[in-house]
């Protein structure tokens, strides 16, 4: 296990009927619990953070932590709309998420698997559907991203912050498959039949078989969703 200590922290918000129901999808994936409390549970993998929230108002999302927005919401308010909201400020990005910009004087701290525990194998990062990438990428640049491969014309862009935690947006009708917003990529390659095989194995629900890229017509990529809707692209490249 590591500790965490980051300038910024990015966790992906799912929501839930039942906090005990979306505990066990995670569990039998290989995520660990890092922090849990009435309301809510944190769980990782190592390489990305996920927060299973009971909360009626929770959305499909993004929060990101720091201790000082001030900046950011400024400029934030120059290109989209920004909401005041309890402990920070929430605003979307063209793929229609909610992302949520939270300040705190004392940022949290997470014990964190020091490898990735996760049986959905490499964690690739956040991936994003929409039809403004421009915009998309304007609004993730504002908030501390930068662009490190791909350009809006070749239909995806994957943009990191200094933490190393990824963003990929994906141009509306780019990907032949189906599409949640948002969804975490795994990229496994030669090993992606034998994670495949393992999920089947665990009897958790395929939502896609996909034999789009395979000329054998096998299916080589899969996803899978949570509970709460969260994507799961399972995929070999």
């Amino acid at each position: 296990m590591y500790q965490l200590n980051k300038k910024m922290i990015t966790i992906l918000e799912t929501p839930c009927n039942s906090i005990e129901e979306s505990s066990r999808f995670y569990t039998e994936l290989g995520f660990t619990t890092v922090d849990k409390d009435k309301n809510s549970e944190t769980i990782s993998d190592g390489k990305i953070i996920i927060r299973i929230n009971s909360d009626i108002y929770t959305r499909p999302g993004i929060k990101l932590i720091s201790t000082d927005w001030t900046n950011t919401i400024i400029n934030l308010k120059k290109i989209t709309k920004v909401v005041k909201a309890d402990n920070g400020h929430i605003l979307s990005d063209p793929s229609g998420i909610i992302i949520r910009l939270e300040q705190t004087n004392s940022m949290p701290q997470y014990n964190l698997p020091t490898e990735s525990s996760s049986e959905l194998g490499n964690c690739a990062g956040i991936s994003l559907e929409c039809l403004n990438t421009d915009l998309a990428i304007q609004i993730w640049e504002t908030i501390g991203f930068k662009m490190v491969t791909g350009s809006p014309e070749n239909g995806f862009v994957i943009l990191a912050n200094d933490n190393g935690d990824g963003i990929s947006i994906m141009q509306y009708g780019a990907c032949p498959h189906m599409f949640f917003n948002p969804s975490v990529t795994y990229f496994n390659g030669k090993n992606n039949i034998d994670i495949i095989n393992n999920i089947r194995d665990k009897k958790i629900t395929i939502t896609e078989e996909i034999t789009h890229f395979n000329k054998q017509n096998i299916a080589d990529n899969i996803i899978i969703r949570d509970p709460g809707g969260i994507g799961f692209f399972i995929f070999n490249d």
